[in-house]
């Protein structure tokens, strides 16, 4: 029988192992964003063949970054520069993290149909902790997307465990 999340009453066998993998590579993504001297955050968008359209880690971290490019923002910006809205509907972004509100703001711009994540958002806030470069909003993605005039689908959280690894001692 299939895990149950009963908070988001996701269930696990919804994703295929393509799922998994790409779901995986954004976890390993956002390990190497972290190595290189950003925040541990990363996703991908992939076609719904599992193609790899666009990949982001973070570049919001100070002094020289920008906050505004999460990077689920910014692998959503650069999906919607090489596809067509039709296109994108039929894509999935893969993140690290579940995505913040403004992160679920361009993604539902952007046209994108399906979102995969891995640690939640509040999750999330148990390992940042009150650190001033991570802010986080206690605004769950499907409340962002729930609010808007065409549906995404949503899955996660999943893989916690291992997608927290990379923020381990990282926001202390």
């Amino acid at each position: 029988m299939p895990a149950i999340d009963t908070q988001t009453r996701t269930t696990t066998s919804t994703l295929s192992e393509l799922d998994l993998r790409l779901l995986r590579e954004s976890i390993a993504l956002a390990e190497q964003s972290k190595q290189n001297g950003r925040h541990p955050f990363a996703a991908i968008v992939a076609d719904e063949h599992g193609n790899i359209v666009a990949s982001a880690g973070n570049n919001s971290m100070p002094p020289q970054g920008d906050p505004t490019q999460h990077a689920e923002l910014a692998a959503a910006a650069l999906a919607a520069k090489r596809l067509s809205p039709e296109q994108l509907a039929r894509c999935t972004l893969y993140t690290s993290a579940e995505p913040c509100c403004m992160c679920a703001g361009a993604i539902y711009w952007c046209n994108i149909g399906r979102v995969v994540y891995a640690l939640s958002e509040h999750t999330l806030l148990g390992l940042t902790g009150d650190h001033p470069e991570n802010p986080t909003f206690s605004l769950p993605c499907r409340e962002v997307f729930a609010r808007g005039q065409r549906q995404i689908e949503v899955h996660g959280p999943m893989l916690e465990d291992e997608a927290a690894q990379s923020h381990t001692g990282f926001w202390k």
